[in-house]
């Protein structure tokens, strides 16, 4: 009987195994394992620039950027405002001679503009003529005597020299502006 045996296991096994077979024959193949998705790349919105309103009075606006230096160029004293990214500014020449001062503002234009002086005490619009100077300049002259050149000099703390196209200048009152003005009297 023993010799029978392993004859039964083969005959009991055949049918579960062809079972098997089939029912695995029946299976679908393996699905693939999801591919995460590449996340897409990120896209910084940039906030926009909060825009300070100008301020209601031109006394309390932010002084522009630079600083005076005065110099002495044979018999012209001349201060000069700006700031080595921006050159000079504004400038205001005294010549001894003619006792006339000049004011300089860099901008260009093809024929005269106004320019706007704002003081504490006085406002005043001149016209201004473009020069041949490099860079463009326009410019105006005073007689030494002028109450404007005062009211610049004697602002509390600062005035505004304005021009159209350009932003104005918020500028300090500072002695070596007075210099220029002492300088042609």
């Amino acid at each position: 009987m023993k010799a029978n045996v392993p004859i039964f296991r083969k005959l009991i096994s055949a049918p579960i195994l062809a079972v098997v077979l089939a029912l695995a024959a029946c299976a679908s193949p393996p699905k693939p394992v999801p591919q995460p998705l590449p996340m897409p790349p990120r896209v910084v919105i940039p906030r926009p620039i909060q825009q300070t309103p100008p301020p209601a009075d031109w006394r309390n606006a932010p002084a522009s950027a630079g600083d005076w230096r005065w110099s002495r160029e044979g018999s012209l004293s001349v201060a000069r405002f700006g700031d080595t990214a921006t050159g000079t500014r504004l400038s205001l020449t005294c010549d001894m001679n003619n006792r006339t001062v000049t004011l300089r503002r860099t901008a260009a234009a093809a024929g005269p503009v106004p320019l706007s002086i704002t003081a504490t005490s006085q406002r005043r619009v001149l016209s201004a003529a473009p020069t041949s100077e490099t860079p463009s300049v326009i410019a105006v002259s005073l007689a030494a005597s002028d109450r404007l050149l005062d009211a610049m000099a004697f602002s509390r703390g600062r005035f505004m020299v304005e021009a159209p196209g350009l932003a104005p200048l918020f500028l300090p009152s500072w002695p070596e502006l007075s210099r220029v003005i002492e300088d042609c009297r």
